[in-house]
């Protein structure tokens, strides 16, 4: 699914324009990279969580050389799907 199809659901669903979901859309990611640059999570009880993972400096490979390097330490976006999205896909 695109961003496109999503919009598309979303006014269907919600009975609004493309363009008030797309709006709507926007918001919604805005507002969870604002909570998780300040570091921060979103929960959406029964859809999931979305939070910040530090991950460690580590040793690395470069694939075209195979040369060994140094990987810096950094943040990274994690979702972790709830109870009730798990159960939707099984």
């Amino acid at each position: 699914m695109t961003k496109a199809d999503l919009v598309a659901q979303m006014a269907k669903d919600a009975g609004v324009t493309k363009a008030a979901a797309e709006k709507a859309l926007g918001s919604f990611t805005k507002a969870v990279t604002k909570s998780l640059s300040k570091g921060g999570k979103v929960t959406l009880v029964g859809f999931g969580t979305f939070s910040v993972r530090e991950r460690k400096a580590r040793k690395g490979r470069n694939p075209q050389t195979g040369k060994e390097m140094m990987l810096r330490a950094k943040k990274v976006p994690k979702f972790s799907a709830g109870k009730a999205l798990k159960s939707a896909i099984r």
